[in-house]
């Protein structure tokens, strides 16, 4: 008889399963309940957003600034 049989699978998942909830609900407990939640994005969301928006301004204003000069000779 092996370590790893079906039998021993199921119990591993079943206790995985049971402990990854058992987890969730004490995380739940600890976070601070208020009347009504408020749901507001991360700064670094929006740090990492307004970084985008930039390098896509800066590369499309590059581009079109380098389609207006005169072909070199």
């Amino acid at each position: 008889m092996g370590i790893m049989n079906r039998r021993n699978a199921v119990i591993g998942w079943t206790v995985w399963q049971l402990m990854k909830r058992v987890a969730m609900q004490k995380a739940k407990s600890v976070v601070p309940k208020g009347d009504a939640p408020r749901r507001r994005p991360h700064k670094v969301a929006i740090l990492g957003a307004v970084a985008a928006v930039a390098a896509l301004v800066f590369v499309w204003r590059r581009k079109s600034s380098t389609d207006d000069l005169p072909p070199a000779v």
